[in-house]
């Protein structure tokens, strides 16, 4: 799904975290509302969705948030 994701238009960015007690969170960054639209009815990204629900997954959780500000620091040397 990553490389699937990757190659759609707006994508920014994705990065998954994984938890000593085994959690996972993946976060996927788009440009734009539509652009987010655009991956979350993607045929095979839906597919890939209910296969998870039917065979991997017990539970699940989905957030989607709208970035309002950002800070950037970097400090060079």
């Amino acid at each position: 799904m990553t490389a699937l994701a990757q190659n759609m238009p707006g994508f920014v960015d994705s990065k998954t975290f994984t938890h000593t007690d085994g959690e996972r969170v993946t976060v996927v960054t788009f440009a734009d509302v539509e652009s987010h639209t655009a991956w979350k009815d993607h045929p095979k990204h839906r597919r890939a969705q209910d296969t998870g629900r039917e065979r991997l997954y017990s539970e699940y959780s989905i957030q989607v948030g709208v970035c309002s500000h950002t800070h950037d620091f970097k400090f060079d040397r």
